[in-house]
């Protein structure tokens, strides 16, 4: 609160100005980021001031925005009810998690032809202070689900230049790997592979939880069974199911199903095999070993990615998160703070 005072100017009036507004927080796909560890040591993270008024009617400085680069794939919940809040689905999309506070008003805002001299000023805005939890989500048009030990980083290794971890042992890939497949020269996808999946991944058995949710992002699913499986159509039920018990929306998404060392097969045992597979799939056979029918599964893959969902990313319906330290150890848990807009000679930290 401020009034004029000079020489020759008896009736100055009023002369505070307004204080500057905090400054947002925003989240920002970028493609240029695979991991959310560039993160891991900022904890806090503090958005600009807003400066205070003063004398001469002159407003306070806006606080600077504070802008998170987070790879595009992110998921926010918050991390106090694990409530779901937004994801990152495309490049250069900006969320604001939290908008900087409004800043207070300096006595010059009050007057009026009634009241010629406030003697009062309005304080900002209360601060804000949310807890978030940043979860990234690979984006991929196919993903490979399968148990462990089935070939599937094998295939991954074959169809494109990926090198991921091959072993004779089961939970060989620990993490998801992503190669870019060429379909013939002259298109290409994106495939990745999830660590294996055991019955009762959904309850968080094996790696349970720790990779499902990579599988929320990927336009098409590609199962893959091997065919000296007891029972193919068994092991694909498991896997569906296990995937319904985590998201039921799931289901939603393209299937292809890809009996893998089918190079130990001959015409008749295909055959045999062909009339036990599930009705309502897509399925091929093929030997990573021997290149069997692997140009035919790329032909396959890309014309079922451009059926209807090629690249569709933004009609995934992600469930609330269950705040447990066992779900979560994992993934970076932020707190975001911000301080708030000062007005005119009122000053207090406020922190998001």
């Amino acid at each position: 609160m401020h009034f004029r005072r000079e020489k020759y100017i008896p009736w100055g009036g009023p002369y505070g100005g307004d204080g500057g507004d905090g400054g947002n927080i925003t989240l920002r796909g970028n493609r240029n980021h695979w991991t959310l560890l560039h993160l891991k040591y900022e904890r806090h993270i503090l958005a600009g001031h807003g400066g205070n008024g003063s004398g001469r009617l002159c407003k306070g400085k806006d606080g600077e925005d504070k802008i998170i680069e987070v790879p595009v794939g992110t998921v926010i919940f918050d991390g106090e009810t694990g409530e779901f809040i937004t994801d990152i689905h495309s490049d250069g999309q900006e969320v604001v998690l939290l908008k900087g506070g409004r800043g207070g008003k300096g006595n010059n805002f009050f007057k009026s032809a009634t009241n010629q001299a406030p003697k009062y000023a309005q304080p900002g805005e209360p601060y804000q202070e949310r807890k978030i939890i940043l979860q990234l989500k690979l984006l991929a048009d196919v993903g490979l689900v399968g148990f462990p030990n089935v070939g599937k980083s094998t295939l991954l290794s074959v169809v494109s230049a990926a090198k991921p971890k091959i072993a004779d042992y089961p939970f060989t890939t620990l993490e998801p790997s992503l190669g870019i497949v060429d379909v013939r020269g002259t298109h290409s996808f994106i495939m990745a592979d999830i660590p294996g999946i055991i019955e009762g991944a959904s309850e968080g058995k094996g790696l349970g939880l720790r990779f499902l949710r990579h599988i929320e992002r990927n336009s098409l699913l590609l199962f893959l069974i091997p065919a000296d499986a007891d029972s193919i159509k068994k092991e694909y039920e498991i896997l569906l199911g296990e995937l319904m018990r985590y998201n039921p929306d799931l289901l939603d998404k393209q299937r292809v199903l890809a009996i893998s060392k089918s190079d130990m097969l001959d015409e008749e045992l295909e055959k045999a095999i062909e009339n036990e597979l599930p009705s309502n799939v897509t399925y091929i056979f093929i030997s990573s070993l021997t290149y069997k029918g692997i140009i035919s599964l790329k032909d396959l893959l890309w014309k079922e990615l451009n059926k209807q969902t090629f690249h569709d990313t933004e009609s995934i319906v992600c469930k609330p998160m269950n705040i447990r330290p066992d779900d979560i150890e994992d993934d970076f848990d932020y707190s975001f703070e911000e301080d708030s807009p000062e007005e005119d000679d009122w000053d207090q930290d406020e922190s998001f």
